[in-house]
């Protein structure tokens, strides 16, 4: 619970009350001058309006917010226009914040929106706070507000809120399953970070797949990377100086495929001949590839869908389920029989 008063924020800012109020409001008759030392003074004070947080359980305002974590990452993109486009038809307008892979970054989107009293809240939660194992203080803070708050894509298992989700098990078994019978035996996996619940996910499902193929689990071949292009980049070096000389590969989201794809073409890897290739993540660049990458995706409108209609049941009063949709392997050209390899 926030001990931090609007007087405490008034006093420290050296303005009224009355003030500090209409500030964290986002009242529009306040200086420029007392705005800037109130959300300073609120900041510093780690201060959250629970009073208007609760507010939203009895004064709408017919606005959501999403926050996504990359909004460079096309897949997030793609989730955050299905969203968008699924309360627009509910009558509710969407503003949409970036995490940019950090906590601290999220919090400040969170708290942002409380401020402006949006009716709820659609996350992709950005991990766990890296100084403890348990989520972020915001995301408690809004918690306790009793906020209506839905995770889409990634889920913090410590705390039971509504999620809509995707499983890549069926998907990885299938994949492994066809480069098993393309000869493959040494799969490399480029993942995302351990803070993210996709990236335990994927590299447990690939595990699981190897296991049930018959095929020899190694955490030698798992590079762990962030789920961006450089990480990507550095994880194609990896891969091609790896002693093992993996003939396949699997990459856990589009970013960090699209480094390893430029880093490959630079140094005149064969997609496909060479170097069999499946990325998580179905959008525009593995299709345009050459040759196309085969890809394991999601039901972003689905999902999307899927959460607004969480959220509107949430803020009805009720406790939905999670929802965990089914990711489909499809196979393309850069899947290849497995080329001979020195001690193969």
């Amino acid at each position: 619970m926030n001990a931090v008063t609007i007087k405490d924020v008034a006093l420290a800012a050296g303005v009224s009350s009355a003030t500090a109020s209409r500030v964290l409001s986002g009242h529009p008759a306040t200086s420029a001058d007392s705005r800037e030392k109130v959300e300073a003074a609120a900041k510093s004070l780690g201060f959250v309006p629970n009073a208007q947080a609760r507010s939203l359980r009895s004064t709408k305002t017919d606005t959501i917010a999403l926050l996504i974590s990359d909004v460079r990452n096309p897949y997030f993109s793609d989730l955050a226009h299905s969203v968008e486009q699924q309360a627009h038809e509910a009558g509710m307008m969407t503003f949409i914040g970036n995490a940019n892979e950090d906590t601290q970054q999220q919090d400040q989107f969170l708290a942002a929106m409380l401020s402006r009293r949006v009716d709820g809240l659609i996350v992709v939660p950005q991990g766990l706070d890296e100084d403890a194992d348990h989520p972020s203080e915001m995301l408690q803070r809004i918690i306790s507000s009793k906020t209506p708050m839905v995770f889409v894509d990634r889920t913090l298992p410590q705390l039971d809120i509504p999620s809509i989700s995707a499983a890549s098990a069926q998907a990885l078994d299938e994949a492994i399953g066809q480069l098993k019978a393309l000869g493959h035996r040494h799969i490399a996996f480029l993942g995302g970070p351990a803070h993210a619940s996709t990236a335990r996910e994927r590299h447990r499902a690939f595990d699981a797949a190897l296991a049930a193929n018959g095929l020899e689990t190694d955490e030698k071949l798992h590079f762990a990377g962030d789920f961006q292009a450089a990480s990507g980049a550095q994880g194609a070096r990896w891969l091609l100086e790896h002693d093992r000389r993996p003939t396949a590969v699997i990459i856990a989201d589009a970013p960090m495929a699209i480094g390893a794809l430029t880093i490959w073409r630079e140094a005149g890897v064969k997609v496909g001949s060479e170097l069999s290739v499946i990325a998580f993540d179905e959008v525009d660049a593995m299709l345009m590839h050459h040759p196309p990458i085969a890809t394991i995706s999601h039901d972003l409108r689905a999902m999307g869908r899927a959460a607004v209609t969480a959220l509107q049941s949430v803020m009805a009063g009720n406790e939905p389920e999670p929802q965990e949709f089914i990711s489909q392997f499809t196979a393309r050209a850069s899947l290849a029989q497995a080329p001979e390899t020195p001690g193969a």
